[in-house]
């Protein structure tokens, strides 16, 4: 990062959900910050106000895990991909560009898809924090339930499909999407193992078009 390139020696540095792809927040950096976060895993910000190197979290513990991190093409910003521990602003929502009573929901609707997943393996691993949770009554019944699950739900949604029923179909589309991220989940793959697939399909077919 080219430091130096600003006046008071702060990069803006740009916090993104790994996993949805929301934006979490926005903080500077300076080179010990930049140098605490690659030692750390921690994102790791100067406050101006405080005149002090802050790593999230360090109050409320609810820290960012850096996945990645991206410069952009001048050096002079900074965009990290990070796991939140928890809400990121201190206003209890997960995102800083979020409002409190969550009437503005800043990203895309398909990132709540990653976000559903993300409780899924929650509860999956975490069982006892809500054991009345039918996604863990569901986990715990096994493959051949959760498979049944999917086969109902896929059936259901074809008949309202096929049926016109708008409506029908868009209940029956959100539990068929619901029970194949359980399913996903007990089988040890995740929603990236599935988009990996997709991306060597896509790169596959546009390299046959390209030759053509």
């Amino acid at each position: 990062m080219d430091f130096a390139k600003m006046p008071d020696g702060l990069i803006p540095v740009i916090v993104q959900d790994a996993h949805t792809g929301q934006v979490l927040m926005l903080g500077y950096q300076n080179e010990e910050a930049q140098r605490v976060t690659e030692q750390t895993g921690r994102v790791t910000f100067y406050s101006r106000s405080k005149q002090r190197l802050w790593t999230k979290g360090e109050t409320s513990g609810n820290y960012l895990t850096v996945v990645s991190q991206h410069p952009d093409c001048d050096q002079d910003a900074l965009l990290i991909r990070a796991i939140p521990d928890g809400p990121t602003c201190h206003r209890g929502t997960i995102s800083c560009f979020e409002q409190p009573d969550q009437t503005a929901y800043p990203a895309p609707a398909v990132s709540f898809i990653a976000e559903l997943e993300r409780l899924v393996q929650r509860r999956q691993q975490f069982p006892d924090e809500d054991p009345k949770s039918y996604t863990v009554s569901l986990l715990r019944k096994g493959m051949p339930k959760i498979a049944q699950k999917v086969g109902e739900e896929a059936v259901e949604t074809v008949i309202d499909a096929v049926g016109g029923n708008l409506e029908g179909l868009k209940g029956e589309a959100a539990d068929l999407l619901y029970h194949v991220l359980v399913l996903l989940t007990a089988s040890g793959l995740s929603l990236e193992d599935i988009v990996q697939v997709l991306r060597q399909r896509h790169t596959t077919i546009a390299a046959g078009v390209r030759r053509e």
